[in-house]
């Protein structure tokens, strides 16, 4: 696939994107859902090394391409990694799938009820390398815990910001204003993030689109007009916190938007599992995901 292939897949493409990219805080969390108790390592080293191998498991697994799986979104080590003597990258566009890669460097304290991205005075040489890798595009993530305009609109404002960033590399930014699904004020949140990512969408130079990764809204539907703004790429969805069953039923709710899940996908996964075990799993949790992306269930708002 070339840059064109990859943008049409990724615009037009009837499946989802596989979020392969937790970094060094959420590792032992993702080994410990893994079978993998935090005993099993002693440096860091070998802990990236465990979770390299399970990544690499998924990637290598017969069912992970990209006829259900449009592209997967790497940690920056995948990104430098193998799979099967291959760069990681260039082993996914192999198989179809279009290679991503998560970038903020995680998040700043809470202030007016929302975290910004922590500096990343290293981007631009990550992006360069990333391209060199044959890398589609960055995923980049902040979260909304409160329904504060003046924090909305920090938190829109940086994104788009380092959005314009990847694009100059020649990449596609992931914006991702992530709203905590457990906020009391979630629905106010959705809608202020809404109205303020329209405005920033609206006021982008050039031609160039970004995509938006953002948490399923409370009221079904309510992203539809990001879903069709001629500047959006694709909206992606994340499983937030939501056990699959429940993210695939809340998704299915919201026309065009697909999933870019991470837990709910790899949830029922284990290290023990034979390859025969592993590889049926993998793929009764790729078809959920892909029905839920694919095929919605649409309700009244």
């Amino acid at each position: 696939m070339n840059t064109a292939d990859m943008t049409a897949k990724i615009a037009e493409g009837n499946g989802f994107i596989a979020a392969l990219d937790q970094s060094g805080g959420s590792t032992p969390k993702a080994l410990k859902g893994y079978g993998v108790e935090e005993g099993a390592w002693s440096t860091d080293e070998e802990m990236f090394g465990l979770i390299h191998e399970m990544r690499s498991r998924i990637i290598s697994s017969p069912c992970f391409n990209g006829q259900k799986v449009i592209g997967a979104i790497l940690f920056e080590r995948t990104m430098d990694g193998q799979v099967d003597g291959k760069p990681v990258p260039q082993a996914l566009i192999e198989k179809g799938v279009v290679p991503f890669i998560k970038i903020d460097k995680g998040l700043e304290a809470e202030v007016n009820g929302v975290q910004l991205m922590k500096p990343m005075p290293e981007l631009d040489a990550l992006l360069a390398r990333a391209k060199s890798l044959g890398v589609f595009g960055t995923k980049e993530r902040s979260v909304v815990n409160l329904a504060n305009r003046e924090g909305i609109a920090a938190i829109v404002k940086q994104q788009f910001e380092v959005a314009q960033q990847v694009l100059a590399h020649g990449l596609v930014p992931i914006i991702e204003p992530e709203v905590n699904i457990k906020s009391a004020e979630r629905e106010g949140a959705d809608q202020i993030l809404l109205e303020e990512l329209t405005k920033a969408l609206d006021a982008m130079p050039g031609t160039d689109k970004v995509m938006l990764k953002l948490s399923i809204p409370a009221r079904s539907g309510l992203f539809d007009p990001l879903v069709d703004h001629p500047r959006v790429l694709r909206v992606v969805a994340l499983s937030g916190g939501y056990a699959r069953p429940e993210a695939c039923a809340e998704l299915a709710k919201n026309r065009g938007m697909i999933a870019s899940f991470s837990r709910a996908l790899l949830e029922d996964l284990r290290h023990q599992m034979s390859d025969e075990q592993f590889n049926s799993s993998l793929g009764g949790a790729i078809d959920e995901i892909h029905h839920a992306s694919t095929q919605k269930a649409l309700v009244n708002a």
